[in-house]
């Protein structure tokens, strides 16, 4: 479906997009909290037989001031909105979902990209180029039938089109736990991208057995289109992941072990550090096995609570031509003091995804950049100019709790790239049949990337209703200079309002 071209200017767009009759719910973007895809409402839900109608509505004006690009527009403001509207029936041994979709964009900028190195020039030059004059769509989101109790009441089984997200299978009773699952563990590997006003879904089937002693979970799915492409009805033609976990809840723990087998078999050129015209000979597909695990645990101490978090990926399979070796790793520990007002979370980590040292000049040979498959990169990348390929990130973060209604966070990134002889790389995977879904600035041969600083709040303005503001600046290193040397600076903010039914 395609509606009209609306113009706005940025004012009414800012304006627009922040009253309450524009409020949106589906992930709070700030937090990275993932999206139900039937969020529940805490009013009475609305009941047609034995259907419940339940929905959510965002809204997000953002502004980007990316890296020194003249001659072309580098700083700009849009928006955007997202209308789910959803209806479960439930019974003994069947759960039947359906939801649509109905996204928006505002004032997307003009003359916002430009050639290579530079490229696209901050989200909204993304959603321009992939969309063209249109601003608006409709689609069916989730479409799925749920077999409960099939010979044990710990199985079930879900068919057809819904969110997947790695990591959630099995959500701790505990509050730190279950944070650290959501926002630091989730998504990393395949996710619904629910901070793009599009989003991401699949098209498969999903097992579960799930008792006390642990979680055992299989999926197969196709991501559909979307993301940035306001058109989400179809489907990524020959690209697939499998992935297998079993979670085991232990005592102030968690442990999960992973696999993944992902395949693109789409024939396009694919991104990577090697020269152009070799790229575009090698379009075989490519497969890649990732292994992997995780655990967190948290600790009570005399002055507080203290926690940890492991996270490693291990990948092997082809690249086209190439073989593919590839690994990440992830450490984190934080540490809440007791009976302080704001009720503060201390935290720091380091996380490490491989790059290649090695660009080939001919067919062959071996490729060694992570690759995050079908990610949600923003829980990672809160300003969203990088991703975990090639990627060393060194960050310290504060959350607080002034109140029952606010959350404060705060964090500072040092990211670097891993390889200098690699790419820096932005984006989050396949979504239509035609872009590969990553990007490659070249570096110049430079590990320094940015060093960034951002700022957040979320307000709960009733109990459907938040409101999420979101402020980020970075500095940008020598990698930065080779693709913008007019100027490394970069800054980003947006606010947004969502409202759930």
């Amino acid at each position: 479906m395609r509606l009209p071209h609306t113009s706005l200017t940025r004012g009414m767009v800012l304006l627009s997009l922040l009253t309450p009759a524009s409020a949106l719910y589906a992930q709070n973007a700030t937090q990275s909290t993932p999206t139900a895809p039937i969020p529940t409402s805490a009013t009475q839900p609305y009941k047609i037989g034995d259907w419940t109608i339940s929905g959510s509505l965002r809204g997000r004006a953002e502004y980007w001031d990316w890296f020194e690009t003249p001659g072309f527009n580098d700083t700009d403001i849009f928006g955007g909105t997202l209308l789910r509207l959803g209806a479960m029936k439930q019974s003994k041994n069947t759960d039947i979902t359906l939801e649509i979709a109905q996204p928006s964009l505002y004032s997307l900028p003009a003359n916002s990209v430009a050639p290579a190195p530079a490229g696209q020039l901050g989200q909204g030059s993304t959603y321009r180029a992939v969309n063209g004059g249109q601003d608006a769509s409709l689609f069916i989101k989730t479409a799925s039938l749920r077999f409960k109790n099939l010979g044990n009441p710990a199985n079930s089984l879900r068919l057809g089109r819904f969110e997947f997200v790695d990591g959630l299978e099995v959500l701790p009773k505990d509050p730190s736990l279950a944070w650290l699952k959501r926002a630091r563990i989730a998504d990393r590997l395949i996710g619904n991208f629910g901070f793009t006003h599009v989003q991401r879904s699949f098209d498969g089937a999903q097992f579960s057995h799930n008792n006390p002693r642990g979680n055992l979970t299989m999926f197969l799915g196709q991501p559909t289109e979307g993301v940035f492409q306001l058109n989400g009805m179809g489907r990524v033609k020959d690209v697939y992941a499998f992935y297998g976990a079993y979670t085991k809840p232990l005592k102030s723990a968690d442990a999960r072990l992973f696999y993944i087998r992902y395949h693109d078999g789409r024939g396009l050129t694919p991104v990577d550090n090697r020269p152009a015209a070799l790229r575009a000979t090698d379009t075989g597909d490519i497969d890649i096995n990732n292994f992997g695990a995780n655990y967190i645990k948290t600790f009570d101490t005399k002055g507080g609570k203290a926690d940890f978090l492991a996270w490693g990926s291990y990948q092997t399979g082809s690249w086209g031509s190439q073989s593919h070796r590839a690994n990440a790793l992830a450490l984190e520990a934080g540490y809440q003091p007791k009976n302080m007002k704001w009720k503060p979370w201390f935290r720091a980590g380091y996380f490490n995804g491989s790059g290649d040292n090695t660009p080939e000049v001919a067919l062959g040979g071996r490729h060694e950049t992570f690759f995050q498959m079908l990610p949600t990169p923003r829980v990672y990348a809160r300003f969203p100019f990088y991703n975990l390929m090639n990627n060393n990130d060194i960050f310290v973060q504060a959350i607080a709790k002034p109140n029952a209604k606010t959350t404060l966070r705060a964090d500072i990134h040092r990211v670097r790239l891993s390889d200098a002889a690699d790419l820096w790389y932005l984006g989050g995977g396949a979504f239509n049949d035609g872009v590969f879904g990553y990007q490659g600035r070249p570096t110049a041969g430079q590990k320094g990337l940015a060093n960034v600083f951002e700022l957040s709040l979320d307000y709960n303005l009733n109990k459907n209703t938040t409101l999420g503001l979101f402020a980020a600046h970075a500095s940008g290193g020598n990698a930065v200079n080779a693709a913008y040397p007019a100027g490394n600076k970069a800054n980003y903010f947006f606010l947004e309002l969502n409202h759930k039914f």
